[in-house]
């Protein structure tokens, strides 16, 4: 099979667009629906196209990077890769979503102070909990769902969601 721009430039366009979009609804936290999975999985489509779009344009892609300009734009994104691998002082292990630090704390707090918190009984948060398909009978919903943020997220939506 003959590699073709007539093919190769749209796909690395469609990919770039997908990606590019769920990235930026991901950046502001108004991703819905599969748009993560898309991002993530389909990205994949992304490399692909570029390294097939790299490899059809060779020739003026090294025409780019014999000039100056081309070399210290490459250059510069090889350093900003390199010190996106390291966490800001305060922030081992990376940062997250602004709002994982009190999602975590209420997922860890007792079920009797999740209860406080909701407004409800301690029995009401446990029945809310067994509703949603979760341990309600866990000390705590970190216990109940583990450590994984989303899922604690979905038992504390579960737990606080407004009565009819």
């Amino acid at each position: 099979m003959q590699l073709k721009r007539e093919w190769i430039t749209p796909l690395t366009a469609g990919a770039f667009l997908l990606v590019s979009v769920t990235g930026v609804l991901m950046f502001f936290h108004v991703d819905r629906g599969l748009n993560k999975v898309a991002h993530e999985w389909l990205g994949w489509a992304l490399l692909a196209a570029v390294a097939l779009h790299v490899t059809t344009n060779a020739r003026a892609l090294r025409k780019h990077l014999e000039k100056r300009t081309g070399q210290v734009l490459v250059a510069l994104f090889v350093l900003l890769l390199g010190a996106s691998f390291f966490s800001p002082p305060g922030e081992e292990g990376g940062g997250g979503p602004p709002f994982a630090a009190p999602v975590g704390a209420l997922a860890g707090a007792p079920m009797a102070t999740l209860a406080d918190v909701a407004g409800l009984t301690e029995d009401e948060v446990r029945t809310r909990l067994r509703d949603a398909g979760f341990d309600g009978d866990a000390p705590s919903v970190t216990r109940a769902v583990g450590a994984e943020p989303r899922r604690q997220l979905a038992a504390l939506n579960a737990v606080l969601r407004p009565t009819r």
